[in-house]
């Protein structure tokens, strides 16, 4: 049999350089890139494109999602917020687009109230300026001290009362007012009338609440007042290393049970549940949520006295300089006079100031609402339909989804343990 002849046999491809095989990517023999153009080698081919052609008309400007996976699509935001759940520059900047929106509504329905707590303190600042100074010697008597002693007591107790009353005031104002911040949420204005009409049934539970409120702080104070005299009767000076960590125990439990309570106004107006159910839905709402809410609220409170500061203090020092610039060498009436213009411009700018923060601070306070009943009860799908619907443009969000759902959490969160604060 005979052998091919050598020079039969089929060529075999040239060996590149060195006796290496080209590598992957490695452009093809006999092609080298030109100066100033596009390598050509190694570029991935997706059908219908190449490097330096014209992107397809069809493809959206970012490219095309890769391997068929649907693009985001961000929810709406119809009004101050997106109907999702927030973050915490989300709810800043929605309070902030509630008053701008609901100026009137808000800031008039604070403003109200501030000057009625200004007006209270007022009288009972003008009040102190009656009691007479102590004598040098001290008391000669029992019936002379009761005399000085007594004014002091009922001004005491009437600054007590003013803080009581301002406490509960903002208790119920604070459920009023979440009305607009919930409407705003679907860009719904709400009027000054509109929002007294659409909270009028709920104003007993919220006046209930306040007062329950009222009774708790006072029964919590009074027994730990009672407590800490006791230990100091007993152990006397030695006692106040056990009153000090007591106070500040108590410091602690009050902020963590404030914070859980902190939206029970709200959801006794949207909800339309009883203030005990409240307090209720208020606490199972914060669940697991207490250091978010605690730390925005603090924030928050820590902006608004700063703010409050900034204001007031060249307005004091105002005041001082042009007394002393007019009046170098005041009279006891001349001193009498000035103080009490000084109250008045003091209250007046304070009602001013403390109305703009208090409606700042109860937006933040109904947002947090809307944000926990978003992630628990998926409020926000609810507002998606409204927003789609337009039904009941009227009326409260949320407050027909409560109704029909017993306020309880949705979707149910089954396989998990009791919530805990």
């Amino acid at each position: 049999m005979s052998q091919p002849d050598p020079g039969d046999r089929p060529e075999q491809e040239p060996r590149s350089q060195w006796g290496a095989q080209p590598q992957w990517g490695a452009p093809p023999h006999g092609a080298q890139p030109q100066w100033g153009a596009q390598p050509q080698w190694g570029a991935p081919q997706y059908p219908g494109q190449s490097w330096g052609a014209p992107v397809d008309p069809r493809w959206p400007a970012g490219g095309p999602p890769p391997y068929g996976q649907p693009r985001y699509v961000a929810p709406p935001k119809p009004g101050i917020v997106p109907l999702r759940p927030l973050m915490f520059g989300e709810i800043m900047d929605g309070a902030f687009q509630t008053i701008r929106r609901n100026a009137k509504t808000m800031f008039g329905s604070a403003l109200i109230v501030q000057a009625i707590i200004g007006a209270l303190s007022g009288v009972a600042a003008l009040g102190m300026l009656g009691i007479a100074q102590p004598p040098v010697g001290g008391f000669t008597s029992q019936s002379e001290a009761m005399r000085y002693l007594g004014p002091i007591l009922g001004a005491f107790a009437g600054a007590m009362g003013i803080s009581l009353l301002a406490m509960g005031l903002a208790a119920i104002l604070q459920g009023v007012m979440a009305i607009p911040v919930a409407r705003s949420a679907l860009n719904r204005p709400t009027g000054f009338k509109q929002m007294w009409s659409l909270a009028r049934s709920r104003i007993w539970p919220l006046v209930g609440l306040a007062a329950l409120l009222l009774a708790g702080s006072l029964l919590f104070f009074v027994v730990l007042f009672l407590l800490a005299a006791l230990i100091l009767t007993g152990m006397g000076p030695a006692g106040l290393l056990l009153v000090l960590p007591l106070g500040l125990g108590a410091v602690v439990v009050s902020t963590w049970v404030y914070t859980k309570l902190m939206v029970a106004p709200a959801a006794v107006t949207i909800e339309e549940v009883g203030v005990f159910a409240g307090l209720r839905r208020s606490w199972t709402l914060t669940s697991r949520n207490w250091w978010r809410i605690f730390g925005i609220t603090l924030l928050v409170g820590f902006m608004v006295g700063v703010i409050a500061q900034v204001i007031q203090i060249p307005v004091s020092l105002a005041s001082g300089g042009l007394t002393a610039v007019f009046s170098p060498h005041p009279s006891a009436g001349q001193v009498t006079t000035t103080t009490v213009v000084l109250l008045v411009v003091s209250a007046v700018v304070g009602a001013l100031v403390g109305a703009v923060g208090f409606a700042f601070q109860t937006s933040v306070s109904a947002l947090i609402y809307m944000d926990l009943r978003m992630r628990r009860d998926g409020l926000d799908v609810e507002l998606l339909r409204l927003l789609e619907t337009g039904e009941d443009p009227d009326g409260v969000p949320g407050r027909s989804m409560a109704r029909h759902t017993g306020t309880q959490s949705w979707p149910p969160m089954t396989g998990q343990g009791s919530p805990t604060g």
